[in-house]
C-alpha cells in the first residue's frame, strides 16, 4: 500500500495548537508533538461511519475495542495482558497526575530524569507531591543518553513513593533497553517504588535493530508495581480526539488509581474510541510507512544540523522529536532566534534543559527541509553572545 505523506494539508487557518500560534506570521511550526500527517483512512472511515449514525450518547469501552488492544499489545510487543487491567483515560497527562494523586500523600517524592516532557514537572506538584529530579547523561562514545546511575540512586530518599519513567523517552529519543529497564524495576522493588511509565510513542521505534518493550513485561513484581500508560494518539496522530489507557496489573494499585479519578476525569469521547480501535485493528501498514518516511526525515534533520555551527544532537532512536543542543551556538536565547527566522521550535527551558531545543519532524519533506534552510540563515545572522559553555574540542 502506498500513503503520500508528502502531501501537505493547509492547517492555517484551521482552529489548531501548533499552526495557531503563529496566525498571521511566517513561521513554520515544529514544536509541540503532533504530526502535519492525515490520519489513516480506517481511522478516518470508521468516524464517518459512526458520525453518520447521528447520536452520540454516553459510551462506555465495548468488547471489540478491548480486544483491539490486548490483541495489538500482544502482536507489537510481546505483552499479554487481561483486559480487566485497562483503565480508560482522556489523556496520558491526566495519567500522570492521577498516578501522582493516587501514590503517597503530600510532601512525598515522585522521581524523575531530566530532561524531560513539561508535565513530568507539573504532576507532582499540581497533587501536593515533591518532584525530585536526577539527570540523563549524554555519552560521548555511544552518542547515547543514559541515565546517571549513581545520581538517580543518590537522589532516593524514605519518602520517595513514585518513580515517572519516559519510555521512549521525550524528548531525547531514546529506546531503554532491557538491560536499563531491568535496573529501574530492581530500582523499584529495592526503594519500594510505584514506576508510571508513560509509553505513548511506543509505536514510533524508528531503528529496525530496536523494540519497544514495556517495563511491565519483564516480570510479575516490576508488573504488580506498575501503572503503564499507552495512547494512538501519537502513533496515528489523533490527538484531540482524547483517548488513553492506563495499564494496572495490581487490583489493588489498579483500585487506588481509579478512586483517585473519582470526580475529576471525565469519561471517554465515543470518537476517542472509534478511532482507537480502527488504529489498533487496522492502522499498522500506515503506521509502517510512516516510520520509513520519518527515518528519511530523521536523516535529514541529521544532516543538516551536522552542518550548522555550534549545534548537534543525537540520532533519535524514537518518537519524531530531534533533541539539539544549541549550547555552542553563541545564541542566548536559541528558539527566540530560530523563530524569529521563521521556525517555530520547543525551548529546552520547559524541559529543564537551557540551550536546547526539540524539533518536530512529523511533517511533509517540503516544510522540513525549508525549516532547516532558515534555521541555518538564522545562525549567520550576528547578535551572538558568548556560548552558554566553552566550545566542545574538536
Amino acid at each position: 500500500m502506498e500513503f503520500n505523506f508528502d502531501w501537505q494539508a493547509d492547517r492555517r487557518n484551521l482552529p489548531g495548537l501548533k499552526w495557531g500560534r503563529y496566525t498571521g506570521k511566517d513561521v513554520l511550526p515544529l514544536w509541540v508533538a503532533d504530526m502535519d500527517f492525515a490520519a489513516p483512512a480506517p481511522v478516518l472511515e470508521a468516524l464517518a461511519n459512526r458520525i453518520s449514525h447521528g447520536i452520540f450518547g454516553y459510551t462506555h469501552p465495548w468488547p471489540s475495542l478491548i480486544d483491539a488492544v490486548v490483541e495489538a499489545l500482544a502482536r507489537d510487543h510481546d505483552w499479554r495482558i487481561d483486559p480487566d487491567w485497562l483503565v480508560w483515560l482522556p489523556g496520558v497527562v491526566s495519567g500522570f497526575n492521577v498516578a501522582c494523586r493516587a501514590i503517597g500523600s503530600a510532601g512525598d517524592g515522585v522521581l524523575t530524569a531530566t530532561p524531560i516532557y513539561p508535565p513530568f514537572f507539573t504532576a507532582p506538584t499540581n497533587q501536593d507531591r515533591r518532584l525530585v529530579c536526577a539527570p540523563l547523561v549524554l555519552e560521548a562514545e555511544s552518542a547515547r543518553w543514559q541515565w546517571d546511575r549513581a545520581a538517580t540512586v543518590a537522589a532516593i530518599d524514605a519518602r520517595t513513593r513514585l518513580l515517572m519513567l519516559c519510555n521512549p523517552h521525550n524528548p531525547v529519543g531514546r529506546v531503554f533497553d532491557e538491560d536499563e529497564l531491568r535496573w529501574i524495576a530492581a530500582l523499584a522493588a529495592e526503594h519500594d517504588l510505584i514506576v508510571c511509565s508513560d509509553e505513548i510513542h511506543c509505536g514510533l521505534v524508528l531503528d529496525s535493530d530496536k523494540k519497544h518493550r514495556p517495563i511491565a513485561a519483564l516480570g510479575a513484581d516490576i508488573a504488580r508495581r506498575s501503572i503503564t500508560l499507552m495512547a494512538p494518539s501519537k502513533t496515528w496522530n489523533i490527538p484531540a480526539l482524547y483517548c488513553a489507557i492506563a495499564i494496572i496489573p495490581d487490583a489493588a494499585l489498579r483500585e487506588r488509581f481509579q478512586r483517585a479519578m473519582n470526580g475529576i476525569v471525565p469519561d471517554i469521547n465515543v470518537l476517542g474510541f472509534v478511532a482507537a480501535e480502527a488504529a489498533y485493528r487496522h492502522g499498522d501498514p500506515w503506521r509502517r510507512a510512516l516510520i520509513d518516511y520519518l527515518r528519511g526525515n530523521r536523516d535529514r534533520v541529521l544532516e543538516a544540523v551536522a552542518a550548522m555551527p555550534g549545534l548537534k544532537t543525537t540520532p533519535p532512536e524514537a518518537t519524531y522529536l530531534a533533541w539539539i543542543d544549541c549550547r555552542d551556538s553563541g545564541l542566548e536565547n536559541p528558539a527566540a532566534r530560530f523563530e524569529a527566522g521563521g521556525v517555530g521550535l520547543s525551548d529546552g527551558r520547559a524541559f529543564g534543559a537551557p540551550g536546547f531545543v526539540r524539533l518536530n519532524f512529523g511533517c511533509s519533506r517540503a516544510t522540513l527541509d525549508e525549516a532547516l534552510a532558515r534555521m541555518t540563515r538564522a545562525l549567520q545572522k550576528g547578535n551572538h553572545k558568548k556560548p552558554l559553555r566553552p566550545p566542545s574540542p574538536k
